[in-house]
């Protein structure tokens, strides 16, 4: 981290500042990402969703050894090439990659930000953002390698947001399910807001809809960059455009949002659902603003949690045969994705079980070497 300060400080290092939009998606966050995109100095390219190669990292072994850690710089920047939503720019090249981030602390992250750095710094931007939301679990290590980085947390009503998530091939399939991930997520984003208040700036997905110029306006200075009305104007985005057309979950990203929809979810959930949501994101919601519908008092057992997870996934399968038969490119664009993660898992695997053989056999060689008498030496 010294190193990188002392080389921001000679002008040797120039890269855009870094923010990373929390804490749970669903929550209108392409709506802000693709509007603050039509600023020139701000960029943000379609989120690689790290949280989902982090179960693989513990699986390269010692990130101090180069080969384990360039292994990694291959296998994120196929990840980028895997998504759904190309990066503009040319492909990365994994040595340089590897050359620039292998004399500072060795993270996952950093490999990732990198990446966002080169993209932002060809699109001219000065602030560059991560829309990988879940990250926020990660805030931590991400503070510690860069001293600048900002957060922008955007809330929405739970009872919208999991109305959201229900249907999202992202998330799971259940209220309950989707309520305890968004209170996860809200717990973590406020805990970051509370002991790092000049790092996070909060905002309301409601207040956006409502007034869409007053929150671009804050965000623009929170980010210290110019605020344009031509963000307002979601036709000059190509990239809205062209989403919009690649997935249902984007669908409505070319237009304007509408203030109907903010209380869509009371025709989508059942009193029930909305009563076990305020059950479960009560707090949060007091907390911001939401007015609840309900006493809020449903009983959430270990049973309930257990029996939703099995409609959930009993729906997931459902859902991802019917995605596959009313939108095939969808599907094939996010089975090449989840496919490419398996694969990396499948070699990561391979590569320490043989590891962890060499090391067995290595050991009896030793042991048998230690038993074998030794011959007595021969006098001439």
């Amino acid at each position: 981290m010294e190193r990188e300060r002392e080389k921001k400080a000679s002008g040797s290092l120039a890269r855009p500042r870094p923010v990373l939009m929390i804490p749970l998606r669903r929550c209108g966050s392409h709506a802000l990402r693709l509007r603050l995109n039509c600023s020139p100095q701000f960029y943000a390219p379609y989120p690689l969703h790290i949280v989902d190669f982090m179960p693989l990292v513990s699986l390269y072994g010692d990130l101090g050894d180069d080969r384990n850690y360039f292994q990694m710089v291959v296998d994120v920047i196929g990840l980028q090439t895997a998504s759904m939503v190309k990066w503009p720019g040319p492909a990365f090249d994994p040595v340089e990659i590897f050359e620039a981030v292998k004399d500072e602390p060795r993270s996952v992250h950093r490999i990732v930000w990198e990446l966002l750095f080169r993209t932002g710094a060809q699109q001219g931007a000065s602030v560059v953002m991560d829309k990988s939301l879940d990250s926020v679990h990660y805030a931590e290590e991400l503070m510690a390698l860069f001293d600048d980085l900002l957060f922008l947390n955007v809330l929405r009503d739970p009872r919208a947001q999991i109305s959201s998530m229900n249907k999202a091939i992202i998330h799971d399939f259940d209220a309950l399910l989707n309520a305890i991930t968004w209170m996860r997520a809200q717990k973590a984003g406020s805990a970051l807001a509370q002991e790092h208040a000049h790092r996070v700036l909060t905002i309301r997905y409601e207040d956006f809809v409502s007034n869409q110029e007053t929150v671009l306006r804050g965000i623009c200075g929170f980010f210290n960059i110019t605020y344009d009305p031509a963000l307002l104007d979601i036709s000059r985005s190509g990239e809205a455009q062209k989403i919009s057309h690649l997935s249902a979950l984007w669908e409505f990203n070319r237009f304007p949002p509408l203030a109907a929809n903010v209380d869509k979810f009371k025709k989508a959930l059942t009193l029930q659902e909305i009563e076990v949501i305020e059950t479960v994101c009560g707090d949060y919601m007091d907390q911001y603003g939401y007015e609840r519908m309900t006493p809020g008092k449903a009983k959430i057992t270990p049973r309930l949690i257990a029996e939703a997870k099995k409609r959930s996934e009993i729906k997931r399968k459902q859902a991802w045969e019917d995605l596959a038969g009313n939108d095939h490119r969808d599907y094939v664009l996010r089975m090449f994705r989840a496919d490419y993660l398996r694969s990396v898992k499948d070699r990561l695997e391979r590569e320490q079980k043989g590891r962890a053989a060499a090391g067995e056999r290595r050991q009896a060689t030793s042991a048998r070497a230690a038993r074998s008498p030794r011959r007595p030496a021969v006098v001439a």
